[in-house]
């Protein structure tokens, strides 16, 4: 247990902290369980944007949040390219 007032403050604030990065992360997870299982266009773009938000708030890893939003754009199959026609 801490014992200055200021090591209490700091585990009041850290606890918070937690409870906020924890829901992040089951909001992610949710997120992207529900690409996995419905690969739709929104869903992923969903997922990726979450994805984000966790890196950004350095909860994740960048290359690990880059990891996840790699293999989520494989669900997506990207549309076929238009090429034009040679003469």
């Amino acid at each position: 247990m801490p014992v200055t007032k200021t090591a209490k403050r700091a585990l009041r604030v850290s606890k918070r902290k937690e409870a906020i990065n924890k829901a992040f992360v089951k909001r992610l997870e949710i997120a992207i369980k529900q690409a996995k299982r419905k690969p739709t266009i929104k869903n992923v773009k969903e997922a990726i944007s979450l994805a984000d938000k966790v890196a950004k708030k350095n909860i994740f890893h960048k290359n690990k949040a880059a990891r996840i939003k790699s293999k989520l754009s494989k669900l997506v199959k990207p549309a076929p390219k238009k090429t034009a026609k040679k003469k």
